[in-house]
């Protein structure tokens, strides 16, 4: 029996890089009894022959497989009653879907929450970092506009700054248990 409702969902915690993903899902997850973090970005490493830049037109297809398989992963947790965060670039019209339908098939609820920061502070943390997989500028310029403009998709957004991770981190916690970052099936 799955043990997420509307009140209890599996959160999928996105927004370009840079923005404190990981880390506020880390925070969230610690937050619970049984919890499970899953970065989604790590099952894109998974393929070693014929891997394609996720963030270019063409990989379209590996995307979707990727995806799914999160999704499987994440349904898989959720359904032994682990709350189960998953975390990454998901991109509303290329990674979204595929994730969603997956997790809904189990029957399990879906928020969705977008972390979004002005751009320089999204390359400055980038540049900070030891090891940056997406150290060109051009691709991080990129992967930040595709989350913006989201039409109905902007409910799901915390505009961030300069805020602490804690505070991120008890804002989403507050925003899923009002239920305001639930994906309505479509």
């Amino acid at each position: 029996m799955p043990v997420t409702s509307p009140a209890n969902p599996v959160p999928i915690l996105s927004g370009p890089p840079g923005t404190g993903k990981t880390t506020v899902a880390r925070l969230l997850a610690e937050c619970h009894g049984r919890s499970v973090h899953l970065e989604a970005d790590c099952f894109f490493r998974f393929v070693r022959s014929g891997h394609v830049e996720p963030w270019t037109p063409e990989s379209h297809a590996q995307n979707r497989t990727v995806m799914g398989i999160v999704g499987d992963a994440a349904a898989g947790y959720a359904a032994d009653g682990y709350f189960t965060i998953v975390d990454g670039i998901v991109i509303p019209r290329w990674f979204l879907d595929p994730l969603c339908e997956r997790l809904r098939e189990a029957q399990l609820d879906v928020a969705y929450a977008i972390l979004r920061a002005p751009l320089s502070v999204c390359t400055a943390r980038l540049r900070a970092r030891e090891s940056v997989e997406l150290a060109e500028p051009a691709v991080i310029e990129q992967l930040w506009r595709s989350f913006a403009d989201l039409g109905d998709l902007e409910r799901h957004v915390l505009s961030l700054d300069a805020e602490a991770p804690a505070e991120v981190a008890d804002l989403l916690a507050r925003r899923l248990d009002e239920g305001s970052l639930t994906l309505t099936t479509t």
